[in-house]
């Protein structure tokens, strides 16, 4: 405790501040180049090696990626995934001393278009990547986000799941590798040109992000469409692992970014190394255990090439959205106390995917981020709380704006002929009008029974993102139908179900 007559005139010990001119933790010779941590001071040669050896470790501890197998690199042009991509290079070169196995491809998605870029910034920042990606001579797609609109519904359909292989199966393709010498895997050299992108659908690109009223809505949004073109791309180009460049700060802001967005039940698919959610195509993430500050570190010491491509957030305040309130809350703490996004990441670590969760039906998960639903909870829980509340409030808003506005002489134009027009009776245009909460006005038809069953297949931070668009119908096709395919199905079942047996009546 505090005490009145506490001396509190003694000078402060003022923090050791690491140096340069300090000799390497490792080697104990070279003069230290980079301190990561305190105490944390390599050389140039060690930090390299420190640095590839990180790499190498994460893959060989979960030994998901198999020999022979295709592996598509998602690069965004950033630091983190530009650092992967050398990583991988560097695995598959002639005097590696553990040569990776796998066959890598490359992937670019191209979201000039949602962000608002003009078709020669777009060309100019493809040329660039183009130029990085051929230098490493792996088969390369450059990808535009205006294709996400005619994806097909297999995307968030039903996937035939793999056949799970045995304990000792990764042993084995190795021994057979290694037997072989590599002998019938080589890797074609294949380049993707982007299309050309109508400017129809750019506009349409743009009209569904700019749907979303918050910068949240547009983020969640912009991530799950951009996920499902990923995996879309996968299947359709014969691979079958997806390898993200999310390093360890991203992932630390992205845990509790997902826990203020309600997304708690998925923080183990969404933070943690392999993400199963899709089946048959698995997201890993190899960059989990670098922070941010290392990647910087290796990319200026080794020039390793990255091109900066502007976001949906780039220049914006840090309570434009709840993403990038957590960025900048985590980085400024981390500046200050540099144990933080470490024990952010160590506790992701320690989460594990439920097992309703990697055996759920696809009719049991969300129909955007493919998780399972975490809708399907008891009456007494915060989820239905909220749900009575909201209704409630629906309820009460019809009467209290009737007993407060007394009937007056009808207006000249009516919510009804407002509606037969086809024009939005608010003076914005873009925003639903007042009287769409009772069930009529014009706003009312958009968000009525077709946003209402679409949020039942949707689980509950989906279901927000879906809350703040100003009409579902700027969806991409692929999507309603799947959402309309789902609630026949579920109609078929509810009219058939006196005429199922139940689990337990299958043995009598």
């Amino acid at each position: 405790m505090c005490q009145v007559d506490e001396d509190y005139h003694e000078p402060l010990q003022r923090a050791e501040v690491p140096s340069v001119s300090k000799k390497c933790v490792k080697c104990k010779e070279g003069t230290a180049a980079v301190v990561i941590r305190a105490g944390d001071a390599f050389c140039r040669g060690c930090f390299k090696e420190y640095f590839i050896h990180k790499f190498r470790a994460v893959l060989g501890k979960h030994r998901v990626l198999y020999p022979g197998e295709k592996v598509l690199l998602a690069v965004s042009g950033g630091p983190s995934s530009c650092s992967m991509l050398s990583q991988v290079q560097e695995g598959l070169s002639q005097n590696a001393h553990k040569k990776l196995r796998f066959l890598p491809g490359i992937v670019f998605i191209d979201e000039g278009g949602a962000v608002g870029q003009s078709v020669e910034d777009r060309r100019r920042m493809v040329a660039e990547l183009q130029a990085v990606f051929k230098a490493t001579g792996f088969p390369f797609h450059v990808v535009p986000l205006e294709q996400v609109l005619d994806l097909p519904s297999s995307v968030v359909a039903a996937a035939p799941s793999p056949s799970e292989r045995a304990a000792g199966a990764y042993k084995v393709a190795v021994g057979h590798f290694i037997q072989s010498d590599g002998v019938g895997v080589t890797l074609k050299r294949e380049e993707s040109a982007p299309a050309d992108v109508q400017e129809s659908s750019t506009h349409s690109l743009q009209q569904l992000i700019g749907s979303a009223k918050t910068l949240t809505a547009r983020e969640d949004l912009l991530n799950t469409l951009r996920q499902h073109l990923l995996v879309h791309t996968a299947r359709t180009e014969g691979y079958s692992k997806v390898m993200l460049g999310d390093n360890c700060t991203r992932l630390a802001v992205k845990l509790l970014t997902s826990i203020s967005l309600g997304r708690g039940a998925q923080l183990a698919q969404d933070t943690g190394f392999s993400d199963s959610r899709y089946r048959d195509i698995i997201l890993v993430r190899p960059m989990r255990d670098y922070s941010a500050k290392e990647i910087a570190y290796y990319n200026r010491m080794f020039c390793v090439p990255s091109v900066f491509i502007p976001s949906l957030d780039t220049k914006t305040a840090d309570k434009s959205s709840i993403q990038r309130l957590t960025e900048s809350f985590v980085t400024r703490l981390q500046a200050d106390f540099p144990s933080t996004v470490s024990t952010i990441y160590r506790t992701s670590e320690k989460l594990q995917t439920c097992k309703s969760s990697s055996t759920a039906d696809h009719c049991d998960r969300c129909l955007l981020c493919m998780c399972a639903l975490d809708t399907a909870v008891e009456n007494a829980s915060a989820f239905q709380a909220t749900l009575i509340s909201e209704q409630l409030s629906q309820a009460k808003a019809p009467a209290a704006t009737s007993a407060a506005i007394p009937r007056q002489n009808p207006a000249p134009m009516e919510p009804e002929s407002t509606a037969a027009t086809g024009q939005c009776c608010s003076s914005g245009g873009g925003e639903d009008c007042g009287k769409a909460v009772g069930g009529v006005g014009c706003c009312s038809s958009a968000k009525g029974p077709e946003s209402t069953g679409l949020r039942s297949l949707l689980c509950y931070s989906c279901q927000l993102t879906i809350r703040d668009m100003s009409s579902v119908e700027r969806l991409p096709h692929y999507i309603l139908s799947e959402a309309q395919r789902r609630q026949r199905r579920s109609q078929m079942r509810e009219e058939i179900s006196e005429f199922l047996l139940d689990e337990g009546d299958e043995g009598d």
